[in-house]
């Protein structure tokens, strides 16, 4: 038996939203052995930072089953208008469904009309290339290993040197975000 997508809408988080999108994270990375289970607190600090340049939410049945964050990325060369795509998050219960895929496509789109020059992130192999991500020298992140660290130009120029995510990537703990 196949089993059915459910309506899926993607749209910008509301203030609403907010409590959902941590238990989401939450749940979505609870049992990922990889996970050091701070990707909710992680969205909180973007957020209490401002640093939350894009924000998006899957809805089902007006309930929020995912959630993808964007944020700035310094680059050492000085390049500006490039993101940190991440967390992504899905409800366990919704996951496999193409929600993850349709919130970074998605989101890659609406970044490139507001005019950014490129995404980065680290993550699954596998799973983002599937997008056009793919691995640069040029483009060098020290907090993973090499093969988990992936661009997504929006053209042809590349910046060269190190990324840094913003500082709320480093989060152990609430941000004092209210959930």
């Amino acid at each position: 038996m196949k089993q059915m997508r459910p309506e899926i809408t993607i749209r910008d988080e509301l203030a609403a939203d907010i409590g959902a999108i941590h238990d989401v994270t939450a749940a979505a990375f609870e049992t990922m052995a990889f996970s050091s289970h701070t990707e909710q607190y992680i969205v909180a600090g973007l957020r209490t930072a401002e640093a939350l340049t894009l924000s998006l939410v899957a809805e089902c049945d007006g309930r929020v089953v995912g959630h993808i964050a964007f944020s700035p990325v310094t680059i050492s060369d000085g390049s500006q208008g490039w993101y940190g795509l991440g967390p992504v998050s899905v409800l366990p219960g919704y996951q496999r469904q193409g929600i993850g895929k349709a919130l970074v496509k998605e989101g890659l789109v609406r970044l490139e009309r507001m005019g950014a020059r490129g995404c980065c992130l680290v993550g699954h192999p596998d799973y983002y290339r599937k997008f056009g991500f793919r691995h640069v020298p040029e483009l060098v992140y020290e907090g993973a290993p090499p093969e988990y660290f992936f661009v997504f130009p929006f053209g042809d120029q590349l910046p060269q040197g190190n990324v840094t995510f913003h500082e709320a990537f480093l989060a152990d703990q609430p941000s004092g975000d209210s959930v």
